[in-house]
């Protein structure tokens, strides 16, 4: 096991339509893709897809979809610890303008503890905040260890303020900020506070305030991706997550800031294509994004 992403597991339904139907209505949508989804999961599959040898400690049911899930996971060679749930979990999303929408059906009442996994030889874990008790257990198992430990602060969750006294990389959105009532230099200022030697927040296409080491806060700015190019905007940033996870893997030397170039040009590719699957990028892929699309102008409210 080189890496360990733990997370909430999900089929992804992605459909393009200029109409969503209500009442007894019916349309016909112009295109769509069925993929594997959520955010340490598409993390994972992304990181694999860039050479990386992740392993998945994820929700998995007994059913058709989860069968269906196990088969993508066995394509990417993925290993799976699955911890069980009734029933699998569902994404429908629909991607418009840059946006998306999204309905979820989601089942994370587990049945069973998280199994107990061997991590030694393992370089880096990686967490969406989704199962709590197995997230904090293996962030501070691995802290202790001295293994990285990377955080998709996507939402404040039930623990998240006791997870990140065991995060290395915590990368937070907007979201985050807002539920925790702080701009995004007071929350990158508790970031510092929770001894995270290197955090993040990330503003879609306004790109990234960030800080290293103890050094001052750097904005990153977005690939400017013509609009007519962007396709799905949904997964991108667990894109991103995956692909500074791989790039540490392949090139532990490096800094982070070079980490992060990485992963934004991987995130301009994703953007891109329809679906998961699909968005998730090449070794090839993310240096043709990087050569292609110049840094956009940094917006004044993160200068």
């Amino acid at each position: 096991m080189e890496a360990l992403f733990i997370g909430q597991a999900y089929i992804d339904v992605t459909f393009v339509t200029d109409h969503l139907p209500t009442g007894d209505e019916k349309t016909i949508a112009d295109d769509y893709a069925i993929s594997f989804g959520g955010n340490a999961v598409t993390a994972a599959f992304c990181c694999a897809k860039l050479g990386g040898k992740p392993d998945l400690l994820c929700s998995l049911a007994d059913d058709w979809l989860a069968r269906m899930f196990l088969d993508m996971a066995a394509a990417y060679g993925i290993s799976i610890h699955g911890r069980k749930v009734r029933e699998s979990s569902l994404s429908f999303i629909m991607p418009k303008g840059g946006k998306r929408a999204i309905v979820r059906c989601r089942d994370n009442d587990f049945l069973h503890p998280f199994p107990p996994l061997t991590i030694g030889g393992m370089k880096a874990l990686h967490l969406d905040g989704h199962m709590p008790d197995a997230a904090l257990h293996y962030a501070a198992t691995c802290r202790n260890l001295g293994i990285l430990t990377s955080l998709d602060g996507g939402a404040v969750r039930e623990n998240t303020d006791e997870l990140l006294d065991q995060i290395d990389i915590a990368v937070v959105s907007e979201r985050f900020c807002e539920q925790l009532g702080k701009s995004t230099g007071e929350t990158l200022n508790y970031l510092r506070a929770k001894n995270c030697p290197v955090g993040a927040v990330t503003l879609g296409e306004q790109g990234m305030v960030w800080y290293e080491s103890g050094g001052p806060d750097k904005v990153m700015p977005a690939l400017a991706v013509p609009p007519e190019k962007v396709v799905d905007s949904n997964g991108a940033g667990d894109v991103f997550h995956g692909a500074y996870i791989a790039s540490y893997l392949h090139w532990p030397e490096r800094s982070w800031d070079q980490h992060f170039h990485f992963a934004r040009g991987a995130s301009a590719h994703a953007i891109q294509h329809l679906g998961n699957e699909d968005s998730l990028p090449s070794l090839q892929d993310v240096e043709r994004a990087i050569e292609a699309f110049p840094e956009k102008a940094v917006a004044e409210r993160i200068s």
